[in-house]
């Protein structure tokens, strides 16, 4: 056991951060005297009084975080977090089992959006808060975040820093410390969530409204303080925002970074991936508004389009807020804009899916592949915009698309197995494993997880982690060789 001290300790660390980030839902619990404050108290107390004992019964290790602690270190947070995420609502709704306060806290850490909860709008404002918080929290990485604080501790964060950050930035810092990168990408997203709840509020909407619908979008979570979601306002305005700033969010904060510290809008220009997720996400929103139209026969255009503009954005960059029940559309429409979010978002984004850039890759191999089955002698290396790609990336790519569908089909098997429905277990799985949030069938906008069993919502909440580490980090730790020393 003692050679995953430096692991360990440092989870006691991130445990004591997470707990005390509750402080923020208890001072509003506190200010609006919502009756949540109790359960805030004994959260905080717990999560901090477990954080510290683990600390202390690991503080002998005094050697730098190597490799193998970033894997673990990663993995076990993402599934201890939720567990500390998860005491407010026990604590505050006891009729709420284990296994649903986690999905839930999962669900929230993740920015995945599923939710089990029904009359979310009889729930105090700090819970709501507490949900899209995690949203928030998790959706650059907690991580990430603890990084620009450990090495005030003494403890190394370069290796929590590449197993938790998706590619590109795994490859390169933006700054020479990883500290500064760390801080850079977080000051990013702070200004980015500042002028979302700016441009919520003046579109009308209150101010504890604005500031959780800020949390999610540019979480790219899907829990809102409202049963109907966005659909609560139907307002132009509410969604106009909602499109612009999951648009943003759906990018690469490295590149909103870079533009911002430039003051330039070149590094924008210069990434590969930004025309065609424009590209992509607009094709989807013209044929899809053409397809419904015509099914429809004629209809009211501009509120189709209204409504294909705001499902295709939200669901394709895996945010997940509804404005109407889209499982009335035609199932082709359905499973376009669920197809979207398996590779829209952006690399280095909030989002899910495997990203827009191993898209790229594997649509840019599968044409080299035709290329060379006509002129073997031919060389033809993939590029990334002027870049060339290493044959190491295009394995890793092709190794983990491969890994991704396989436990896509495993994990619809297993669920259908259980009882339920294809288009339903599919859905889930699939809107789980991007981080999605609602599906279709039994899942979707007008549908909960809540009727779930307990099996299954465990097995979901595990697709959400999985998909949210995106599935090699936690099967690194799953292969027997990690644990040999």
């Amino acid at each position: 056991m003692r050679p995953y001290f430096p692991a360990f300790k440092a989870l006691g660390l991130i445990v004591m951060i997470f707990g005390l980030l509750m402080a923020f839902p208890l001072i509003v619990s506190f200010w609006l005297n919502d009756g949540a404050t109790p359960a805030y108290d004994k959260a905080l107390l717990i999560t901090v009084g477990c954080g510290a004992l683990l600390w202390m019964f690991t503080r002998s290790a005094r050697r730098d975080l190597r490799v193998h602690d970033g894997f673990l270190l990663v993995v076990s947070a993402w599934v201890v977090l939720p567990v500390f995420g998860a005491l407010p609502l026990l604590a505050h709704l006891p009729e709420l089992s284990f296994t649903h306060a986690y999905f839930e806290a999962a669900s929230g850490l993740t920015a995945t959006g599923a939710t089990i909860l029904r009359e979310v709008e009889d729930l105090p404002v700090s819970i709501n808060l507490w949900r899209t918080f995690m949203h928030w929290i998790g959706g650059m990485g907690v991580i990430v975040l603890v990084v620009a604080i450990l090495p005030l501790l003494g403890i190394g964060g370069r290796q929590m820093f590449q197993a938790e950050v998706p590619t590109p930035m795994k490859e390169s810092s933006l700054t020479p410390r990883i500290t500064e990168t760390a801080k850079g990408l977080w000051m990013t997203y702070i200004l980015l969530t500042v002028a979302c709840g700016l441009s919520f509020r003046a579109v009308g909407l209150d101010g504890w409204d604005a500031l959780i619908h800020a949390f999610t979008v540019t979480g790219l979570g899907g829990f809102s303080s409202k049963d109907a979601s966005l659909g609560h306002f139907d307002s132009v305005g509410v969604e106009v925002v909602t499109i612009v700033f999951a648009l943003l969010a759906g990018l690469n904060y490295a590149t909103h970074y870079l533009a911002l510290a430039r003051r330039s809008l070149r590094p924008y220009l210069r990434d590969p991936e930004i025309r065609h997720y424009f590209a992509v996400l607009a094709a989807s929103i013209g044929m899809l508004t053409f397809y419904l139209t015509a099914v429809q026969g004629g209809g009211d255009v501009p509120a189709t389009l209204r409504a294909v503009a705001f499902h295709v954005v939200s669901i394709a960059t895996s945010l997940g807020l509804t404005t109407q029940d889209y499982t009335q559309w035609p199932m082709f429409a359905q499973l376009w804009i669920l197809f979207l979010g398996s590779f829209i978002a952006c690399s280095g984004s909030t989002g899910g899916g495997i990203k827009m850039m191993r898209a790229m890759i594997l649509y840019k191999q599968f044409f080299r592949e035709i290329i060379r089955s006509l002129h073997p002698q031919a060389v033809s290396p993939v590029r990334l915009g002027e870049q060339p790609v290493s044959e190491s990336v295009l394995h890793a790519v092709l190794g983990f698309s491969f890994m991704y569908m396989v436990s896509i089909v495993s994990l619809t098997l297993t669920l259908s197995a259980t009882g339920l429905d294809i288009v339903t277990a599919f859905s889930a799985v699939v809107a789980c494993i991007n981080n999605t949030g609602p599906g279709l069938g039994g899942v979707g906008p007008a549908g909960s997880y809540a009727d779930m069993n307990t099996f299954q919502s465990w097995l979901l909440a595990f697709t959400m982690i999985l998909g949210r580490l995106e599935i090699f980090t936690f099967l690194v730790v799953l292969t027997p060789s990690f644990w040999r020393r």
